[in-house]
């Protein structure tokens, strides 16, 4: 017996992570793209600031400013003509809408910031170019340790401005790394600043999740000696574990309250929902072999897992308000880690290919629209989407070791997310951003 639990133990690691160890609208908003692309031309000018000595503040909000921007993809970045402001009369200085326009810029956006007894202020203006039309002015306050805060704020509003839809700006990334010599959980930014390690257990702490509010962290932990989730009130620092016998592992938030799980107590190894104390809500799936992976849709109505109920390791959706489950993917040998679009339209998965390629593929709910995402790379694997569905995280090994990459939603843009000691593997995207 004592053996046979070690087996289903490594039978449920090797489902979870069968790549890694096998395979050597809110409200009215602005829409402005010049015809024929599909990004918008930014015209961003330098920050002014009323003494000399503050320019060091200015290029350094400045930096962050564009990077922020320029990382979402949304944009073509270009420089201001210099004639783009003009005294008309006394001091009032006015923006030449026409060099704006011969350059190609379809908006503009330029400010000032100050630094008055340690209070920041940044101050921003937007323009739409074609009609001269003001769409943002708006005050930024902080202090120089918010620098980075301050920046994004501003970023945060312009894409809202401009798309309708919330920003990637103030989301985090959860992801696990081995840069200790243990595999500890950690966090960053959505652009892999501000690096933080959330967990130190000295053993294999794996598969983390964010809840949709970013309060709770759920994630395997073998500091027992067997896989148990652990959700932690990031808030508290409390810890709750479920008190059942058994394997409880990769956990997936169906919404703040309630994050579901792969438990064996009851002997198949099946997917439960459990609330934020760690006690049962209910049995969610309901048959033979290994269910695991949960991915849930926007509404929390429907949910994809892995299964290999059928054999080799395939995706599944079920809709659990009537139970009815059908089967999602039929090409690739081994399909695993789904992930739900934000927009409920779309999963993302890794796929096993018969040419021992790993891979990352996205398709619509009802198997239509297949597209691979990645090839001839390494091993690519665990996507995670980002909060407006633009982009997604995921690991490859192409440069030899697994590290953390981004990319569009289309697959186009492929780049390394950030640079630390160790391997990265394992991303989860918040859904909330702060």
């Amino acid at each position: 017996m004592q053996f046979f639990r070690y087996v289903v133990t490594a039978v449920m690691i090797f489902l979870c992570f069968p790549l890694s160890l096998f395979a050597a609208e809110r409200g009215e908003y602005i829409a402005i793209h010049k015809e024929g692309s599909g990004k918008i031309t930014l015209a961003l000018n330098k920050l002014d600031v009323p003494v000399k000595e503050e320019s060091r503040l200015a290029e350094r909000l400045d930096a962050i400013i564009h990077d922020g921007l320029d990382f979402t993809g949304l944009f073509t970045m270009i420089s201001p003509p210099i004639n783009v402001k003009t005294n008309n009369s006394g001091e009032k200085v006015v923006l030449n809408f026409g060099a704006l326009d011969s350059v190609g810029a379809a908006v503009y956006a330029g400010g000032a910031v100050s630094n008055t007894s340690g209070s920041i202020t940044l101050y921003m203006e937007v323009y739409d170019t074609s009609g001269a039309k003001l769409l943002l002015n708006k005050t930024y306050n902080g202090n120089p340790q918010q620098l980075r805060a301050i920046g994004y704020a501003f970023c945060a509003d312009l894409i809202e401005l401009l798309t309708g839809k919330k920003s990637i700006f103030g989301s985090k990334i959860v992801f696990v790394s081995n840069k200790t010599g243990f595999k500890e959980i950690y966090e960053c930014d959505f652009d892999g600043h501000e690096l933080r390690q959330l967990t130190n257990s000295h053993s294999i702490s794996l598969t983390p999740a964010l809840s949709p509010d970013g309060r709770y962290l759920a994630y395997t932990d073998f500091s027992s000696g067997r896989p148990a989730l652990y959700i932690r009130d990031l808030s508290e620092g409390k810890i709750s574990t479920i008190g059942k016998s058994g394997i409880s592992i990769d956990p997936g938030w169906r919404n703040s309250r309630e994050v579901a799980t792969t438990l064996s107590f009851e002997g198949d190894q099946e997917i439960y929902l459990i609330k934020t104390d760690g006690s049962i809500s209910r049995r969610l799936t309901f048959s033979k072999g290994i269910d695991l992976s949960p991915s849930f849709s926007p509404d929390g109505n429907k949910m994809a897992y892995v299964s290999d109920r059928n054999g080799l390791p395939q995706i599944f959706i079920e809709d659990l308000p009537s139970g009815q489950v059908s089967r999602l993917t039929f090409s690739g040998r081994y399909n695993t880690q789904p992930s739900w679009s934000p927009a409920g339209d779309k999963i993302a998965y890794t796929t096993w290919e018969s040419g021992s390629e790993i891979n990352i593929f996205v398709t619509g709910i009802d198997g239509s629209g297949l597209k691979q995402l990645t090839e001839k790379s390494g091993e690519n694997e665990s996507p995670s989407w980002s909060p407006d569905g633009r982009m997604i995280v995921f690991t490859s090994s192409r440069q030899g070791s697994k590290k953390l990459y981004i990319m569009q939603s289309t697959g186009e843009n492929q780049r390394p997310l950030l640079q630390s000691e160790g391997e990265q593997m394992q991303p989860s995207w918040s859904k909330f951003c702060q």
